[in-house]
């Protein structure tokens, strides 16, 4: 029923293209609307974890260039996106590598992370009007499939992604993935991923008030779906107030629940966040309300806690290094944000962060306690040379009560991360 659904839409979709506008019509060619990008990346992670738990730690240099072609005249136009990565180990001690959460260099049976990392990729895509179908190997930012970047090299997903934007402020997106390829490996390593169909929209109503809603199908393993509301109130000369609502339904699949959920299903996980912003100043506080028989799951590779939907499939407001995902957990946010533009430091930012969550339910407790202070300070070079070079460190301290450290454990988490994005034409 659900193929059929989406076979359905994504006729829907290309059927309107006729009679709507034609940006199809502007093309100027593969080779001539093309781009080739230059991503040099340094990381480092660090991970001080507690109660006799090893540290962990690895760090990377990684180069990525990306082909992005236009696409050819007609009615019809065509192009390709080509990708090539690479990634040296600069620290080989596999007593520090492995963990799951940093996973910059996969390990072999032995537990040995791999010296270097090389991977190759593309994908074709075709455009009518301003409605691109797009098959091959990929990087979807969808709230319900959202690949990671957030370490040394990105996860890509192969399969078909349709992406229209036929009416003004209206984006729907339609696409079937069959494997993945995990952050750390070479090869298609879907852990078990036999398909995953994402389908959704976003819609902007007004200039100041936006909505989405999507969903997604992981065959024999879970059905998500995903809402979004954002509404911006302009207040005097720079000042705003932003409501921004995110919030996911999941059901797990009977089978793959029994077999690696203790049988739970059914989670409801919601953020409410108010941010007001006065020049380079933002002040924001959030909340965030977990429900349903087990905690809110996502990414990984299928396998174990995991489903294998993308890294950063949690568009909530309370993510930090702690998800503040335990079920049943109630979780409160206070952050403040600034922009150093206006005291002499162009391209500096810095943001500081306070979330604590209780009510987690565990084996032990029904009212587990955590909390996280979270700071990011940030530079990207203005001007000159070395224009967009980047600088980014970061820190979380994290505390679980003792009562639920099934679900999450005390630890320091560092990342340094430098990174140079070099336009080649």
């Amino acid at each position: 029923m659900l193929h059929h659904r989406i076979s359905l839409l994504a006729l829907g979709i290309l059927a309107s293209t006729a009679a709507l506008a034609e940006d199809q019509s502007t093309a100027k060619g593969f080779v001539e609307d093309g781009h080739l990008d230059l991503l040099f990346r340094n990381g480092y992670m660090y991970r001080d974890y507690k109660h006799g738990r090893d540290d962990k730690s690895e760090w990377g240099q990684a180069a990525t260039a990306t082909f992005t072609s236009g696409f050819t005249q007609g009615t019809v136009g065509v192009g390709a996106d080509v990708f090539g990565m690479y990634a040296l180990n600069l620290d080989k001690n596999g007593a520090r590598a492995g963990a799951p959460g940093i996973d910059f260099f996969k390990q072999d049976s032995d537990g040995n992370p791999a010296s270097d990392l090389a991977r190759a990729g593309g994908a074709v895509k075709a455009r009518v009007s301003n409605t691109v179908i797009k098959y091959g190997d990929q990087m979807p930012a969808l709230p319900v499939l959202s690949y990671d970047n957030s370490r040394l090299l990105p996860e890509t997903y192969s399969g078909t992604l349709i992406t229209s934007k036929e009416i003004d402020g209206l984006e729907i997106n339609v696409g079937r993935f069959t494997s993945e390829v995990r952050k750390s490996a070479e090869g298609h390593d879907s852990g078990g991923l036999k398909r995953i169909d994402v389908y959704g929209g976003s819609y902007k109503f007004t200039d100041n008030f936006s909505g989405a809603l999507y969903a997604q199908d992981n065959e024999d393993v879970a059905r998500k779906q995903y809402m979004n509301l954002n509404y911006v109130i302009p207040m005097a000369d720079r000042e705003s107030l932003t409501f921004d609502f995110n919030g996911y339904k999941t059901k797990l699949n009977k089978d793959w629940a029994d077999e690696f959920n203790s049988g739970n299903r059914d989670n409801t996980i919601w953020s409410l966040s108010a941010a007001y912003n006065i020049g380079v100043h933002t002040f924001m506080l959030a909340h965030q309300r977990n429900n349903g028989d087990t905690g809110y799951l996502y990414g990984g590779y299928q396998s174990g806690d995991y489903i294998g939907d993308g890294g950063t499939t949690i568009w909530l407001a309370n993510s930090y290094w702690s998800d503040f995902n335990g079920e049943d957990e109630r979780s409160w946010q206070g952050s403040y944000s600034l922009d150093f533009s206006e005291y002499g430091v162009p391209g500096l930012s810095y943001t500081v962060a306070y979330v604590y969550g209780d009510n987690i339910k565990t084996e032990e407790t029904s009212n587990g306690k955590e909390r996280e202070i979270f700071n990011q300070l940030k530079y990207v070079v203005p001007s000159g040379p070395a224009k967009d070079l980047s600088v980014k460190l970061r820190g979380s301290w994290v505390r679980v009560s003792n009562d639920a450290r099934s679900y999450n454990d005390d630890g320091n988490e560092v990342r340094v991360f430098v990174e140079y994005p070099v336009n080649i034409f």
